[in-house]
C-alpha cells in the first residue's frame, strides 16, 4: 500500500498536518488514540468514514517519517 494514496499534506487542510485523504482526520490523532489503548474497531466506530487501510497507512506514514528523520 502506498501511503501517498491515503495520506494527504495540504497547507489548506489542518494547517498542513498529514491527514487521511479526503478527511480532516490527522495522522497524529490516529496514532495518539492507538497509543492511549484504543482498538482499531474503536477508531472505525468513532470515525465511520475511516477504513482499516487508512489506519494502517497512518502507522506506516509515521514509521516512514521517523525512519527518514534527520538526526542533529
Amino acid at each position: 500500500m502506498a501511503t501517498t494514496d491515503r495520506i494527504e499534506v495540504n497547507p489548506a487542510i489542518m494547517q498542513g498536518k498529514p491527514v487521511i485523504r479526503g478527511t480532516r482526520v490527522p495522522v497524529e490523532l490516529i496514532l495518539r488514540k492507538l497509543g492511549e489503548g484504543a482498538k482499531e474497531k474503536d477508531l472505525l466506530d468513532a470515525y465511520p468514514h475511516l477504513t482499516q487501510d487508512d489506519i494502517r497507512a497512518a502507522i506506516i506514514y509515521a514509521a516512514d517519517t521517523l525512519a527518514h528523520e534527520e538526526i542533529v
